[in-house]
């Protein structure tokens, strides 16, 4: 770190002691809207507020969500996402005109009260291949540049969230932690950045992850319950994995020469379906855990304090990729059509209970299913049923899952539904070649696990509610004709 000057590290100082009486305080979460039908901006605005959310973290800068959290007070991190950054990172008048569209007309025009720019969103995940590694840094700088421009740099700050595996540890325990070291120059480029820009590190840190691809993994660790056995770092006790985590990043930064620049912990929850740890009571005993572990504002060995932190996430997405697990569609606290899951105390609320969405507007009550006359084996079923569950969602399907008791004519029935469903009820999305009907008898098991959805109407930006606009989607029949 010897191009750290003196003088570097004085203003490192003092823009880390400015971040500390700048932080705010209370949970945020993430508001992402990859969903086949998401619900009107004013009704998830209007959610945020009665569940006492005082900042928001969005993947993008959509125009129409921004103008609703106008007025609000609630604090926004607006996103760029991965695919913008090669152009804001190759030209700086690309960056400006970004940010007086995104940032300056929404603060002055529309009053939103915008905190952070998100430049990217995990663009070093390993998965990825290095595809974004030479033009984060550049859009980071521009972005900042861009700020300043326009005045803003007092009040927005630029941040990259990353995931937990831009570090490691070289001895397994947090005090072994350092940048990855095939990333470790550029790390530091924008760690340093960061700093001189009184700007924070984000990092998103998920245990679930880690019980989901370690089946090794102990499992108590993951929670906050204080059950698992500690594991001891040169005689400091880590009794969950979050705090291990967490202090492997504090490591790192300090191991490189910022040992007190400000973390945000961008994203952490846990989902509650598609795969058998991700249920709803492990989901509310990690979210009810993480809101006690941090109520205290005792933080974690290496950061004791409070912890700024966005709950993942705050309402299902149904349209997200299932390349990481089937779980990747079900974070939310809320269901689809925002309502709670599980009861989850944020401290916010004077019932001290999550509060549902309303106003909500439902299609008409009725299912797609299999034909009872239909036999299992018939020629027809295996295509439709893969050709519907590639269209739609069948994530609660399997192993584990909230619908994984279903018989054949269950699962095949769910199937059809949620493809009929996600195409608004239309007719010719219930035609599976004589394997399906319409029925207004609701299928759902009478448990309540498992549940045959209606979906909500959709909404058309400022044309509104609509159930009945057609979408222009070929028939169910064309399409068998051309892949069978």
């Amino acid at each position: 770190m010897g191009w750290v000057t003196v003088a570097d590290r004085v203003n490192i100082g003092l823009v880390c002691l400015l971040m500390m009486l700048w932080s705010v305080s209370g949970i945020g979460v993430n508001w992402g809207t990859q969903a086949s039908h998401p619900l009107p901006p004013d009704t998830i605005v209007r959610l945020l507020r009665d569940n006492g959310f005082q900042r928001v973290k969005l993947f993008d800068a959509d125009y129409d969500t921004l103008k609703t959290l106008g007025k609000t007070g609630i604090e926004v991190m607006v996103g760029i996402p991965n695919d913008m950054l090669a152009i804001v990172g190759g030209s700086m008048k690309a960056a400006e005109k970004w940010v007086a569209k995104n940032v300056t007309q929404h603060i002055t025009s529309n009053n939103v009260n915008i905190r952070y720019v998100a430049v990217g969103n995990e663009p070093f995940l390993e998965t990825y291949n290095g595809s974004y590694l030479g033009i984060t840094f550049p859009a980071l700088r521009n972005i900042q540049s861009a700020l300043v421009k326009a005045g803003h740099n007092n009040q927005v700050k630029v941040t990259v969230p990353l995931n937990a595996d831009v570090y490691e540890s070289t001895n397994g325990s947090p005090s072994g932690g350092d940048f990855r070291a095939d990333i470790h120059d550029i790390m530091l480029t924008i760690v340093n950045f960061l700093s001189l820009s009184a700007a924070p590190f984000t990092v998103n840190i998920y245990p679930f992850i880690s019980l989901y691809s370690d089946p090794n993994f102990p499992v108590e660790y993951a929670f906050f319950d204080g059950n698992a056995s500690p594991v001891s770092d040169g005689g400091t006790l880590y009794y969950n994995m979050f705090d291990a985590n967490l202090d492997t990043l504090a490591h790192a930064l300090q191991k490189n020469g910022f040992a007190d620049l400000p973390i945000i912990v961008g994203e952490i929850g846990w989902p509650t379906d598609g795969d058998r740890n991700a249920n709803k009571e492990y989901a509310r005993r990690f979210n009810q855990g993480f809101m006690s572990h941090i109520s205290g504002g005792r933080g974690t060995p290496m950061r004791p304090g409070p912890i700024d932190a966005y709950l993942f996430s705050l309402i299902d997405e149904d349209s997200k990729s299932i390349a990481p697990g089937n779980f990747e569609r079900h974070w939310g606290i809320f269901t689809f059509d925002g309502q709670a899951k599980y009861p989850l105390n944020l401290g916010t609320t004077n019932s001290g209970a999550l509060l549902s969405a309303t106003g909500v507007r439902y299609l008409e009550k009725k299912w797609c299913v299999m034909k009872p006359s239909v036999r299992l084996d018939d020629p027809n079923v295996e295509p439709s049923v893969s050709f519907a569950c590639g269209s739609a969602d069948c994530t609660c399907l399997g192993y584990g899952t909230s619908c994984g008791n279903l018989d054949a004519w269950g699962n095949i029935s769910y199937a059809f539904n949620s493809y009929f469903q996600k195409n608004n009820q239309r007719e010719d999305a219930c035609k599976f070649p004589n394997v399906s009907m319409i029925t207004k008898t609701n299928p759902s098991p009478a448990d309540g696990n498992c549940k045959f959805h209606i979906m909500i109407q959709p909404y058309y930006g400022s044309a509104g509610w609509y159930a009945q606009k057609p979408l222009g989607l070929t028939s169910v029949l064309l399409i068998f004709s051309l892949v069978l």
